[in-house]
């Protein structure tokens, strides 16, 4: 009898170690620490998660992934032109602001210490991106204010500005 409470005590702790090791295996599908998550505890991001709500794509980033986001700050938006945000938020320009909120968005979980000076990453929306290291990290000329923030489907490196994708599928300057 006693041997059979040790391997049920043993059974017990290496379940409690897999759920403590392996969060995702007591997710159920909650979106806990994916990327939409880490965005709307991220004060600096709450434009951003109003964007992709708007877009409808907070399915889309929570969905297993990688991916790889730059997200751009709430002074990122309020950088853009006057009344540029407010127009893209509007319902009919949904497929224009998919395609820019997809175009911060890279398929894989790409880390900083993977990304070489003058490197092209493609793309959800179809464009490329080009990495600068030579003055501190940048993605298509936006600084990576903070990199690296790890989420349960991918990575987000926060970015300074809005990244516009130009209107052909070429690589960015």
């Amino acid at each position: 009898m006693k041997l059979s409470r040790i391997i049920a005590f043993v059974l017990v702790s290496v379940v409690l170690l897999a759920f403590t090791e392996h969060p995702e295996i007591n997710n159920h599908g909650d979106h806990h620490n994916k990327i939409v998550s880490i965005a709307q505890d991220t004060d600096q991001l709450s434009t951003l998660v109003t964007a992709v709500k708007a877009a409808d794509l907070v399915e889309t980033l929570n969905g297993e992934g990688p991916f790889t986001v730059f997200a751009p700050t709430n002074q990122a938006f309020s950088n853009l032109p006057d009344g540029t945000l407010d127009m893209l938020l509007k319902e009919e320009n949904k497929g224009q602001l998919q395609s820019i909120l997809t175009y911060h968005v890279v398929s894989g979980k790409i880390m900083s210490s993977d990304l070489k000076d003058g490197q092209m990453v493609e793309t959800v929306q179809g464009n490329k991106l080009k990495v600068s290291l030579s003055d501190g990290a940048m993605i298509n000329g936006a600084k990576v204010a903070k990199a690296d923030v790890e989420a349960a489907n991918g990575v987000v490196h926060i970015v300074d500005a809005v990244l516009m994708p130009s209107d052909n599928k070429k690589s960015e300057n």
